[in-house]
C-alpha cells in the first residue's frame, strides 16, 4: 500500500533526498489509513507549513483520509506583493 507524495516549494526543504519529478512513494501498509495531516507528520513536513491539500487532483482538508493509490501534494503559504 503506498500513496505518491508532491511537494511544492519550500517544503522540499524539509525532506532529504525529495526529487520534484517523479515525487515520492510513501509505503503506508503500516499506518493503514491516514489522515493527509497524519502523512504528513510520518514524512517530516511540520503542519505549520501546510496551507493547501490536495488529493487526487482536489483541494482536501488536512483531516481527508489518504488510501492506497491515492496522489497528494502538499502546498505551503505563498508570499508576494
Amino acid at each position: 500500500m503506498s500513496v505518491l507524495v508532491k511537494l511544492s516549494t519550500t517544503l522540499r526543504d524539509h525532506v532529504p533526498g525529495y526529487t520534484p519529478d517523479p515525487g515520492m512513494e510513501v509505503d503506508i501498509s503500516a499506518y493503514g489509513e491516514l489522515s493527509a495531516e497524519a502523512l504528513a507528520e510520518v514524512i517530516g513536513i511540520p503542519r505549520s507549513e501546510i496551507k493547501i491539500v490536495m488529493v487526487n487532483g482536489r483541494q482536501s482538508a488536512l483531516s481527508a483520509a489518504v488510501r492506497d493509490g491515492d496522489r497528494v501534494a502538499y502546498f505551503p503559504a505563498v508570499g508576494g506583493g
